[in-house]
């Protein structure tokens, strides 16, 4: 199961959205109203989890390696 952050769309413009998680597989579409009150929602898109140490940035993901991207095969990805 994965976590996913929700969002609220106001009814009115201006109005603050909620947000919200929930646990949700990663093959169940995503959910368009609120389970418990029936609002329209959005999924919102997080980043990854990272922090800065030293001046630069540190990543949980590992890194790429270097002399090419992915589809060069450096990666792994072929």
């Amino acid at each position: 199961m994965a976590t996913y952050t929700y969002e609220t769309i106001p009814a009115k413009e201006g109005g603050e959205p909620r947000r919200f998680e929930i646990n949700q597989s990663m093959k169940e579409a995503p959910l368009e109203r609120h389970p418990d009150t029936g609002e329209p929602i959005r999924r919102v898109i997080t980043g990854g989890t990272g922090f800065i140490s030293g001046g630069r940035m540190e990543s949980s993901s590992p890194p790429v390696p270097r002399g090419g991207g992915c589809g060069s095969g450096a990666c792994g990805c072929h």
